[in-house]
């Protein structure tokens, strides 16, 4: 079997990577950093929705490119390679895939073609403060027509134009759609790590939503998106692990110490090696969370918490030894390091912490084993 990209695909990352290499600098990760009015860097956000990224997953009945979740999956590792300060993660692999997996054809018609052209900014609203959210012990309630209550932290919430939100509905769970422009909805930016990938707060009064999918369904609904995020998170954090071993490695060539490039010294070769081989360990993960994506496969949970697991150690370690490699240097403002630190930091608590992950591991291998 060829886990591998076909050549299409690949040529569509190498283009991907010339355009993000031109047009999403990390200066201008940092012009978002600096600025704490500035949630996303919006002139990275129109080139990106002219390039047609956000329809890429998206049916052409619904006015997306109609390609497939391998071309997405590209298409995340050169986004996270570059660092792109744009809310294409909230609204492509939540909202988006989300809309894909439970909306009728009425609500794809609806919203599907506005992410696509980037009029609709989406964002997924889960969490309601610290630990993962329960399904079982939701907060904030659905009556069938409204939604109240509150959810923090929302990734992209304070640029998003609408939401998917998990909420509880008589004694189970479901997920409903709200405009964020509605009347009872407001909305306060937090303060967090990585203010590149921007977050709110967002509280409902009897905030006008309907629902996606069924009544009751949310908690299995929400365990899908998950897991269909997770295996594009998994990308970005490669892209990212991939990049910062290259940054090591060229610091490492460049750098003399006493006459000879510091990677010539055993204890820089290690570390290298050390995220060299990480970084393939997570691309494996990685490859097979995509074929599960591309093919549904039944095996999609237990893809997208190994690839998750894999990418996000990969990330910190890749960014982690990068600092250490450009040693005093690595640990100044001045130095791209930090970016991607504080990067790796933040997506491996995006779709819940690494302990979650682990428990969702152990859970489909122990499913697949009793079958």
């Amino acid at each position: 079997m060829n886990f591998d990209f076909s050549d299409d695909q690949k040529f569509l990352g190498g283009e991907a990577r010339k355009f993000l290499a031109a047009e999403c600098t990390t200066q201008h990760v940092r012009e978002v950093l600096n600025d704490d009015d500035r949630s996303h860097h919006e002139g990275v956000w129109q080139k990106v929705i002219e390039m047609g990224w956000l329809g890429t997953a998206i049916p052409e009945e619904f006015g997306g490119l109609g390609l497939g979740a391998l071309e997405l999956c590209v298409l995340a590792e050169e986004m996270g390679r570059a660092l792109a300060p744009v809310p294409f993660a909230s609204s492509v692999y939540f909202f988006a895939e989300g809309l894909k997996l439970a909306g009728t054809d009425a609500q794809k018609s609806t919203f599907l073609p506005g992410v696509a052209s980037g009029d609709i900014v989406g964002c997924y609203a889960a969490s309601e403060g610290p630990g993962h959210p329960d399904p079982t012990r939701l907060a904030v309630t659905f009556d069938g027509q409204t939604v109240s209550g509150r959810k923090l932290p929302v990734t992209d919430g304070d640029v998003a134009t609408h939401a998917l939100v998990l909420v509880r509905e008589g004694s189970g769970a479901s997920i409903v759609v709200v405009d964020l422009a509605s009347e009872g909805v407001t909305r306060k930016s937090l303060k967090t790590l990585e203010p590149t990938r921007s977050h709110a707060e967002l509280s409902f009064d009897k905030a006008p939503a309907q629902r996606l999918g069924d009544a009751g369904q949310g908690g299995l609904l929400h365990e899908s998106i998950l897991d269909r995020a997770a295996i594009l998170l998994a990308f970005e954090q490669l892209g990212g692990a991939t990049r910062c071993l290259e940054m090591a490695t060229e610091y490492a060539k460049e750098r003399h110490a006493f006459g000879r490039p510091i990677g010539g010294n055993q204890a820089i070769k290690h570390k290298l090696a050390d995220m060299y081989v990480k970084n393939e360990v997570a691309r494996s993960n990685c490859y097979y969370g995509a074929w599960a994506l591309s093919t549904d496969a039944a095996e999609l949970p237990e893809a997208a918490a190994a690839s998750r697991l894999a990418a996000s150690e990969a990330f910190w370690f890749a960014s982690k030894e990068n600092i250490q490699t450009h040693g005093g240097m690595g640990f100044t403002w001045e130095v791209d390091c930090h970016l991607f630190y504080r990067r790796a930091k933040l997506l491996a608590v995006q779709a819940g912490a690494p302990s979650i992950w682990k428990e969702k591991l152990v859970r489909a291998l122990e499913t697949r084993n009793a079958a």
